[in-house]
């Protein structure tokens, strides 16, 4: 679960959020950083954070037949449906680190 006050940032500018949890893992291990670009195109495949029942999550988006998915990479995790891409509040596009073998980038 994801809370934050965007209000300190532009609508358009990227913001870090740390991960909570093992939703995400292997790929974003829990107290990791992630910069979110809130003006991201969700596209299949994307990680998301996103709007699931008035609380905000970090998952991977999958579109499949028009409908939208919020899926967890750990299978102990559920999957959630949202109404659509509106849902989506921004794109992860990169993975921080205090390693340099532990940043990466997905754009």
């Amino acid at each position: 679960m994801l809370d934050f006050d965007s209000t300190g940032c532009g609508e358009a500018e990227h913001f870090a959020l740390q991960v909570l949890g093992t939703s995400m893992e292997p790929e974003f291990p829990d107290q990791c950083i992630v910069i979110i670009d809130p003006a991201g195109v969700a596209e299949d495949g994307a990680y998301v954070i996103a709007n699931y029942r008035d609380e905000l999550i970090f998952r991977q988006l999958r579109i499949i037949d028009q409908r939208y998915y919020l899926v967890p990479l750990n299978d102990a995790f559920p999957t959630h449906e949202i109404a659509g891409p509106e849902e989506v509040k921004g794109i992860i596009v990169q993975r921080a680190g205090t390693r340099r073998s532990m940043h990466k980038h997905y754009t």
